[in-house]
């Protein structure tokens, strides 16, 4: 067996240097940020949930909203570091993974449909499982086009 590597972050793609880079300098900083990111995008999802509260059968409006602008500002937030700035070693992991990981919530998503169907809402629960998907691609989508807009990167990706 050769020297042992460190754990590689699955979220980076070790072919762009900017982002090998966030591997550099200790895991504990890496983690300290993203565990920071995480529990402000988290108490962020819990207020909202707070806020618009909704019975087994309803829509649940508040994971809706979460999950599709969390998907926004994903989209926003990529073009921002990989192509219109150079940002810090740390912004990525602390905003992506942390925040915005925090912030949106598929699992509740998934178990909230769940829910609904067994409140006897299989309507509202199918509504909901497709509309989330539709709504948070397009979002995303909606992100990188809007990020891109505002900064002027992209405009000519054909290469020539």
């Amino acid at each position: 067996m050769g020297p042992r590597r460190p754990p590689v972050d699955p979220d980076v793609d070790l072919s762009v240097p900017r982002q090998r880079a966030e591997l550099r300098g200790g895991t504990a900083s890496l983690l300290a940020v993203i565990a920071v990111g995480g529990m402000t995008g988290a108490v962020a999802r819990h207020g909202l949930a707070v806020a618009l509260p909704h019975p087994p059968h309803g829509f649940p409006w508040s994971t809706f909203a979460v999950n599709v602008s969390g998907c926004l500002l994903i989209g926003v937030l990529m073009v921002l570091i990989t192509e219109a700035w150079t940002a810090p070693r740390l912004v990525r992991p602390f905003l992506g993974v942390g925040v915005l990981g925090g912030y949106t919530t598929f699992s509740t998503y998934a178990v909230e449909v769940q829910q609904a169907v067994a409140a006897g809402a299989a309507r509202t629960g199918l509504l909901y499982l497709a509309g989330t998907i539709v709504a948070a691609l397009t979002a995303v989508f909606l992100g990188i086009t809007l990020a891109r807009l505002a900064t002027g990167v992209g405009r000519d990706r054909s290469g020539g």
